[in-house]
C-alpha cells in the first residue's frame, strides 16, 4: 500500500488581519477589506498520525474546578471587569491608545501582586528598566519579589519565565515581541500570532496569569492579527479622553466572568487609581438648570451611571444643517430628530444639531434615547428641564417610548444621588415600588414625555413660528 506523501499548496493571506484561503480573493472574509490578499508562499498538507493519550479524559463532574479560582488583584475596579480576579493560566490582553495608563495600571498590579509575597515578572518591550523603575518609584510599585527585564526576543522572554517562575507575567507590549523563527519585523501579522501562541501555551502549562498589552490602530481596533483576540480568554479595553482623567476599563471579551463590565479610573501624576463611586463624575457642576440638558442613567454592566446629555439647536446659515455628536450614536440621534419632526412637531429640520456627553462618556445603549430627545427640545423651545429630573426609555419610529430592562436599579442610583422626579416607558416599574424620594411618571410615548417636562411647549413652539405639536394623547400618569 502506497503511503500517503506530504503535498504543497498555494496559501494567499490578508495582510490586515492574517486570515489565510487557498486561493485568491479580492475581499478578505474576515476583516472585509479590499486588495489585501496576497500570496503567502507555499504550505506543505501533513497528516498527524494518532498518539499515545498521556492524560485520559474524565467525566466533567471529576474536574477540579479549585484550579480556576479567580484571585484578586488588589485593584478592585479591575477586578470587577475581570469578574473577581486573575484565574491561574489565564491571559488578558489589554488595549488602548497610547499614553492612556495601560502601562501605569498593569505595573500598579504587578507591585500589587508582589507585595503578597508573590514572584511577578514585567517584561517591557518598549522602555528600558530605568525607565520602568522611574515609573515605579512615582506611583510607589517598588517590591522585593516584583522582577523586571527589558527583552524583545521570544526565546529569551520564554526563558526568562522558566528561571523566575513568577505566578503573574504583564508582557509590555505583544508586538514588541518578535521570534527568530518566524521573519519580518516585529509587530506583523506573523510575528503577532507566533509571540502570542507561544506565551499562552507556556502559561497554560505552568499555571500562569498573563497580561497582555496590545497595540490598536486608528479607529480603535486591536492590532495584529483578528486570531489574537480568539486565542487570549479576557479582552479588556482601555477607553477615555486624552485630556480628561477619567479612564473607563471596559471587558469585551471574558471566559470568566460578564463582558460589558466597566471599570472607572482617575489617571494623576501619582498614578492612576480606581473610582467605586463614580456617580457624579458625568454630571455638570451648576446650581440652576440650563435649556438643551437632560439627565440619564445608563447601565454598563450591572453598573449605574447616571450621565447627563447636552444639546444645541442652533440656525443653518446653509442649505444642509450639520448633525455632529459625541458620546452619543450618530444614527439613533438623526432617527430622534427626525421622530421629533414628524410626531412631535419640534422644529429642528433646518436646525444645526450638536449632542454630546459630559465627562467622556459613552452611551451605546437605547435607553438614552429620551433623554437625548428631551434635551433637544429643551434646546429648541429655550426652557431647562426642571430640576434634579432624569429621563431613561427608548424611542421607536412612530414615536412610542419602548420599555428598557433594569429600571428599578437606574432610578435607585439616581434618588441616592438627590434626583427627585423620573421619565420613564409606561409598564416600566410593573407594581413594583418606587424610591420613596422619587416621584414617577410612566409615558407612553414622546409627545407624553415632551408634555410631562414642558407643559407650555406648544406656545413655545409658536412663538417660534413653528407649528405646534400635536396635541399630547393620554398617555401619561404618575406613579
Amino acid at each position: 500500500m502506497a503511503s500517503k506523501t506530504a503535498r504543497a499548496r498555494s496559501t494567499f493571506r490578508c495582510s490586515e488581519c492574517g486570515w489565510s484561503t487557498v486561493k485568491w480573493v479580492g475581499r478578505c472574509g474576515e476583516c472585509q477589506a479590499w486588495g489585501t490578499i496576497a500570496e503567502a508562499g507555499t504550505t506543505p498538507v501533513r497528516t498527524a498520525p494518532a498518539t499515545v493519550v498521556e492524560r485520559p479524559a474524565v467525566p466533567i463532574g471529576q474536574v477540579d474546578a479549585t484550579r480556576a479560582a479567580a484571585r484578586s488583584t488588589g485593584v478592585s475596579e479591575f477586578d470587577r471587569v475581570l469578574g473577581g480576579g486573575l484565574v491561574p493560566g489565564a491571559v488578558v490582553l489589554v488595549a488602548g491608545e497610547p499614553g492612556i495608563g495601560k502601562s501605569t495600571l498593569l505595573l500598579d498590579v504587578a507591585a500589587r501582586a508582589a507585595h503578597e509575597a508573590r514572584q511577578v515578572l514585567y517584561v517591557s518591550g518598549e522602555e528600558s528598566a530605568a525607565q520602568v523603575r522611574l515609573r515605579a518609584e512615582r506611583i510607589e510599585a517598588l517590591a522585593p519579589s516584583l522582577f523586571l527585564a527589558s527583552e524583545t526576543d521570544l526565546a529569551t522572554v520564554l526563558a526568562q519565565i522558566d528561571q523566575v517562575e513568577p505566578e503573574l507575567v504583564v508582557v509590555d507590549s505583544v508586538q514588541t515581541i518578535a521570534s527568530a523563527a518566524i521573519e519580518g519585523a516585529a509587530g506583523n501579522v506573523a510575528q503577532v500570532r507566533e509571540v502570542a501562541a507561544a506565551i499562552i501555551q507556556h502559561a497554560k502549562a505552568r499555571g500562569i496569569a498573563v497580561l497582555l498589552v496590545g497595540h490598536v490602530t486608528k479607529d480603535g481596533s486591536i492590532a495584529g492579527p483578528r486570531v489574537l483576540e480568539h486565542l487570549v480568554d479576557v479582552v479588556v479595553q482601555f477607553e477615555g479622553e486624552r485630556h480628561s482623567r477619567l479612564r473607563l476599563v471596559r471587558a469585551v471579551k471574558n471566559r470568566f466572568g460578564p463582558t460589558d463590565e466597566v471599570g472607572c479610573f482617575d489617571l494623576s501624576d501619582v498614578g492612576i487609581v480606581g473610582l467605586p463611586d463614580p456617580s457624579g463624575l458625568f454630571l455638570s457642576r451648576r446650581d440652576e438648570p440650563v435649556p438643551g440638558t437632560c439627565v440619564t442613567v445608563t447601565l454598563e454592566g450591572r453598573r449605574p451611571l447616571v450621565t447627563e446629555v447636552q444639546a444645541l439647536l442652533a440656525p443653518s446659515p446653509g442649505g444642509s444643517p450639520r448633525r455632529t455628536v459625541s458620546g452619543v450614536d450618530s444614527s439613533r440621534t438623526a432617527m430622534i430628530l427626525a421622530v421629533l419632526d414628524r410626531r412631535v412637531g419640534v422644529p429642528v429640520r433646518q436646525s444645526d444639531c450638536y449632542v454630546s456627553t459630559v465627562g467622556g462618556a459613552r452611551l451605546a445603549e437605547p435607553a438614552a434615547d429620551l433623554s437625548v430627545a428631551l434635551a433637544l427640545v429643551s434646546s429648541a423651545i429655550e426652557q431647562p428641564l426642571p430640576a434634579r429630573t432624569i429621563a431613561v426609555g427608548e424611542v421607536g419610529l412612530a414615536g412610542e417610548v419602548r420599555a428598557v430592562t433594569g429600571v428599578e436599579r437606574r432610578l435607585a442610583e439616581a434618588a441616592r444621588i438627590g434626583f427627585t422626579r423620573a421619565i420613564v416607558p409606561r409598564g416600566s416599574l410593573a407594581d413594583k415600588p418606587a424610591p420613596p424620594s422619587m416621584q414617577v411618571l410612566e409615558v407612553s410615548d414622546l409627545a407624553a414625555a415632551v408634555a410631562a417636562v414642558h407643559p407650555s411647549a406648544r406656545d413655545a413652539a409658536a412663538t417660534r413660528g413653528a407649528s405646534a405639536p400635536p396635541a399630547v394623547p393620554s398617555g401619561l400618569h404618575s406613579v
